[in-house]
């Protein structure tokens, strides 16, 4: 991997303001050699330039792991044991995998209908030795187990979005979706069960587009 994307990585994880450790940062570029080299054969994603990857795909994501953080501070794990977070639609892993390797201590499963895109997820737990991290091959609505958050980027409305995934929601958990800008139609068109109580935008590092977390709870919870 080049200096040059070394370089921009450590660039816009600290205009981002996170602390990430020597190992993380390579965590973080050696999944991007992994996603290079698996979409040579699976298609993976429809970026194939490395520089626009590490913005598009790896910056975008690190810049909700400091809004996650915040979200999680101070609330309890819905096991009383540790917090888990399923990121549905996974594709290649974004923001799940990054996630994992920013916040050891978040259990952190992605889920895909795609069989070949849950086994890449095994597989770069396994390359990157991320014991929190697991790929899922199965549609969400069909899941028995509860999470923290339930988080998805690019992937469906968000009526769609809350609607499937319902189920896997904790009682006290939030849905973290990434968007463009602002949903404004989706927003209109959520049940009256699903409370939006923050919207916030996004600056990611070398990005010049608008980009937003739209954050969810089931009402009343």
């Amino acid at each position: 991997m080049s200096l040059d994307l070394l370089t921009t990585l450590k660039q816009g994880v600290a205009e981002l303001g996170l602390d990430l450790s020597e190992t993380q940062i390579t965590q973080l570029l050696d999944y991007l050699a992994l996603i290079q080299k698996w979409t040579k054969v699976y298609n993976l994603t429809a970026v194939r330039d490395p520089a626009e990857m590490l913005t598009h795909h790896l910056l975008d994501s690190l810049a909700v792991i400091r809004p996650l953080r915040q979200q999680l501070a101070g609330r309890q794990p819905a096991d009383g044991q540790g917090f888990r977070l399923l990121d549905v639609g996974s594709g290649a892993g974004l923001p799940g995998v990054v996630i994992a390797i920013c916040c050891p201590d978040i259990a952190v499963s992605c889920v895909d209908t795609v069989a070949k895109k849950a086994t890449f997820i095994q597989q770069a737990a396994l390359t990157l030795k991320l014991s929190n991290l697991k790929g899922l091959h199965a549609r969400v609505e069909n899941l028995d187990d509860h999470y923290d958050v339930v988080s998805s980027r690019a992937f469906a409305s968000l009526v769609d979005f809350t609607s499937w995934s319902r189920s896997a929601l904790a009682p006290a958990g939030v849905w973290m979706a990434m968007k463009g800008k602002d949903p404004v139609e989706e927003l209109a068109a959520l049940p009256a069960g699903v409370q939006v109580f923050h919207v916030e935008q996004l600056a990611v590092p070398g990005l010049d587009a608008e980009r937003c977390i739209v954050w969810m709870r089931l009402s009343g919870s």
